[in-house]
């Protein structure tokens, strides 16, 4: 796994421990999530795989591209309102991580591809 790759995995593992941490504290959950917090993980894993920046994905607060649909962007934003404080207590390693990625660079947008006149 390249360090790109493991960057992108360590970003998915911090998301869903902010989720697992939101939902088991605030919707009375267990090892499983509620339905509402299963559906937004889900939803940020597949933003996650289709992010335009690719392995140099910014952390998501840093990010110039707002990929997630409004609705659930303010439900990640109260997740890890809620989350993040307290992930330095239940996952330090993710939390120090999450913080050191933070204060990368933010890379140029990505330029589209686009087809030349006469061509489909």
């Amino acid at each position: 796994m390249t360090r790109a790759q493991a960057r992108l995995d360590r970003e998915r593992r911090t998301l869903e421990a902010m989720i697992r941490l939101y939902c088991r504290d605030l919707h009375a959950g267990g090892k499983t999530l509620c339905q509402q917090c299963e559906a937004l993980c889900c939803y940020a894993d597949v933003r996650l795989q289709r992010c335009v920046f690719k392995l140099d994905k910014p952390t998501c607060a840093a990010c110039p591209v707002h990929c997630y649909k409004p609705e659930m962007r303010e439900q990640v934003r109260v997740v890890m309102r809620y989350a993040g404080p307290r992930m330095l207590l239940r996952h330090p390693v993710l939390a120090i991580w999450h913080l050191i990625d933070g204060r990368g660079e933010v890379p140029e947008l990505p330029r589209r591809k686009h087809p030349e006149p006469g061509q489909s």
